[in-house]
This record gives C-alpha cells, structure tokens and sequence, in this order.
C-alpha cells in the first residue's frame, strides 16, 4: 500500500492525501453510525486527477468510495480499508447560462451555492431540503437525493439533463448533454444517477434551473384525521393550475417530539392536533404575484379561499397562513428540524417508504396494532412529503432485539399496499436486508450485470446496494 500512496501523491500531491486521524472528518457519518477506516482520503482537485486516481487503484486492485457532503441516512460512504475520494475541492460552478436556464457545475458544489447563484440570476435550483447548506451535487446525484418539491419539480434524476462520470478503469465518460431530447441509444447517465458511486464517480453535471418565484402562498394546516384533509393537495391544484410545491405531513408523534427536543421552534396551534400539514404554492406570474387594491396577494387569496372552505365543511379544523417571509421561514424550520429531532434516540428503526398518496392512512392506521404485537409499547416519529406518498417512519422499539421484526413489518405492509421500501435516501448499506427481501430477483441480476461489465474487479464502493447472491 505504500507504493500505491506514493503513486496518489504524485498524481494529486501529498497534501491531498490524507491518512491517520486527518481521515476521520471524512470516514465517520454525520449521524454517528458508520465508521469508517479507510487507508487514505483522495482530495482531487479536478476530473483528470479523479481519473488518475482511479487508474492507479484500479491497477493495484484498490477498493474505492467516494464521499460528497457525508450527508447521507444509510452509510453509503462506509469504507474499511481501501481509498476515499472526496470531490470537496470540486466545487466550482462552470458556468450558469440564464437564457437556457441551466447551470454546469462540478460534483463537490455544495447545494446552497447553486441555490444562491441561481437567485443572482432571478432563477431558481429546485433541489430543496435540510441539508442543503452541507450536501454536495456529487451526491445528490449519486443517491438520486427527493426533498419538499419534488411534488412539482421531480426528484434529481428529473433535474439533471447530462452528466460526467470517470469509470473504475480511469477512463472519463463524456454524458455532458444539455439536451431536452436526445433519443440516441441507452440513456447511459440514469445508470449513474441513484447508483451511490458502485458504477463510477460523478463529477460534474448540467442542472436545469426554473424562473424564481415572484410569490408564495404558505399555510400550516391542523385537521383531526388525515382523510378529511386529503383534499386539501387537490383542491389547492386545481385552484391554482397545478402550483403547488410542497405538501408535507408531521403527524401528532413527529409534533410532540418537537416540542421536546426543538422548544425554541414553537407550535403553530394552541393544541397539538392529530395531523399537521404545511403546504406551498408558488408562482412566477405578476397577476398572481402582486398585491391587489386590497393588498392582498391574489395567490395567498386563493389558498385562503380553499382553506375557508374546507373550514366550513369540517374537513380542516384551523390553518394559520404566513403573512412575511418570516412566518414562511418558521414553519419550514419546524419541518425541516426533522433528522435533528430524531438524532440520538435509540433502539430506533429509521425507514424511508413511499406509498400511494390514498393508502398513507391505510399505512399510518394499520401498522400501529401490527407493531404492538411485535414490541408492545413501541413509539413512533413520522413526518413526511404527503404529495407524493413519501414517509420518513422512524419506530423506537421498547427494547433492543425487535428491529428485524419491526423492519420485516413495515416492510410486509408497504408491500401489500403497493408502495416501495426506499424513496430518496438510497440503500447503502442499511437496506441490503430490504433489498435482497423485496427486490425483484430478476431485477437484482440485471444490476449485478451491469455491475460486473462497468467495475469487474468490485472495487467501486464495494457492498453497497446491492446485496451478496
């Protein structure tokens, strides 16, 4: 190995390659349950020296992980022994072309500058969620990363329009497309995307970017059964032709919990009712955007009238709407407090579901009498983007030894009601067990035949997605 160093250091220089404790930073998970031990951390400092890297680990037969922001739920960076490669010198916005409504920007671009870049130029990058100010492009990609809008934007896969990606062997695959349409052959950059770098390492990619909105309209809604208040997504798209951003729910479990842990955050209602619901619309047009007589927003006017309509027939039971960018931000901080809250709380079993929208309730209400049976006393935290079905359900169980059952629960439910045992944080390790359960076995092989024909020797993030035959 120390051959293989010394050959790192003469490709990238010593100074980025690091060893010893200076790997720690790197190699343990922000959660605290993965830590790693690699040989080395590789800090490349462009596409040609990630290449480089590469190559000689691939002759020294050298097992490679690459880490972005060290963000991710499920221990995707986890490395014992072998190299990490972290992209977090990478961080340079190519370019950000207003007229075409894109940017070009490197792997390690945290998520906030592109944000802030965006907004300079009166856009907007709709990759939102709580750890934006840390996670990093690289691996939005690479876990094919959700967040509050997918609702109207799509998740990562759905923003990305071309990317570049170095393959185990050092070779560079040119997939920089800023193409709307390209119908030539396999769309090779979807392999890439969501593969949580077990087929190569993304390092640079074209983003669309969308007009930054002029308006929002923003509401925190209690009702007293998840039903009832269904309605309101729909009503409030049909009212405003399909604006809506976001639809999050935070059960009475997650409100309690924030109340203990997050007291400086608040709770929006004098009671804590059994479902809490935040829900944006947004929109780019003046007629909507800008006060009228009665300087009233005429898109907060129409969330207003939905939300008094609802009122009235009893199917929401109080909603407060933000009047300032600040009412905006504190209900958001209150949703987007969620891993904080829920760090450090043990026995736990963290899942990451998506169901059909109308069989959330179906999930939520069933799954409670299944887990008693299994760990009397169990709690829950829930909280999820109602809007498209996505729940993050986190079960503490009353004492250590039920997590198997517990998880082979959830997952026996979601199953029977169609939906998929991971949604947006990817499968790492933490859900090998799920995979090799629920995956379609066909499916499985064609993945570890794609696998084998990108990264024959298994060095690419060994271990990760998917499970051992």
């Amino acid at each position: 190995m120390d051959r293989v160093l010394t050959e790192l250091q003469a490709a990238i220089g010593a100074a980025y390659v690091l060893t010893g404790d200076d790997t720690r930073k790197y190699a343990d998970d922000w959660m605290g349950h993965y830590h790693g031990t690699p040989v080395a951390v590789l800090r490349p400092g462009s596409t040609a020296e990630v290449a480089a890297c590469l190559r000689v680990a691939a002759e020294a037969g050298v097992t490679v992980v690459p880490v972005g922001g060290n963000t991710g739920l499920v221990g995707g960076t986890m490395a014992v022994g072998g190299v990490m490669i972290s992209l977090d010198r990478m961080n340079r916005i190519r370019e950000l072309r207003a007229g075409a409504r894109l940017v070009i920007a490197e792997a390690g671009v945290i998520l906030q500058k592109i944000h802030e870049a965006a907004e300079a130029e009166g856009l907007y990058f709709p990759l939102w969620f709580g750890a934006r100010g840390s996670a990093m492009l690289g691996g939005a990609l690479s876990t094919n990363a959700g967040g509050s809008n997918v609702l109207r934007y799509g998740s990562t896969r759905g923003l990305c329009l071309g990317i570049e990606v170095v393959l185990a062997d050092g070779r560079v695959l040119n997939l920089m497309s800023e193409l709307h349409k390209d119908n030539s052959g396999y769309d090779l950059k979807q392999l890439f995307i969501g593969a949580e770098g077990t087929l190569g390492i993304i390092t640079a990619a074209v983003m669309k970017l969308v007009p930054a909105p002029r308006a929002h309209a923003t509401a925190v809604v209690a009702a007293d059964s998840l039903p009832k208040a269904l309605g309101l997504l729909n009503r409030m798209q049909e009212a405003t032709g399909g604006r809506v951003e976001a639809f999050e729910l935070m059960p009475e479990d997650y409100s309690r919990q924030l109340s203990k842990a997050r007291p400086d955050l608040g709770q929006p209602f004098a009671t804590i009712p059994p479902v809490t619901l935040l829900i944006e619309a947004a929109t780019t047009s003046a007629e909507e955007a800008d006060p009228g007589p009665d300087g009233q927003v005429p898109l907060v006017a129409k969330l207003e009238s939905v939300l008094g309509a609802m009122l009235e027939e009893g199917l929401i039971e109080d909603a407060i709407i933000a009047q300032s960018e600040a009412q905006r931000m504190a209900i958001w901080a209150r949703r987007e407090a969620a891993a904080e809250i829920c760090h450090g709380l043990h026995p736990f079993v963290d899942t990451d579901i998506c169901l059909p929208v109308d069989r959330v309730d179906t999930f939520l209400t069933g799954i409670v009498a299944r887990l008693e049976a299994i760990s009397p006393g169990a709690g829950t935290i829930t909280v999820g983007h109602l809007g498209d079905g996505n729940l993050h359900f986190s079960v503490y169980p009353a004492a250590e030894g039920h997590e198997d059952q517990v998880m082979n629960c959830i997952e026996d439910m979601v199953a029977e009601l169609g939906g998929s045992f991971s949604a947006e944080h990817g499968i790492g390790l933490s859900k090998l067990a799920s995979m090799r359960r629920r995956k379609d076995p066909v499916a499985l092989d064609v993945m570890r035949a794609v696998k084998s024909a990108l990264d024959p020797s298994g060095l690419m993030n060994p271990g990760k997605v998917i499970p051992a035959r």
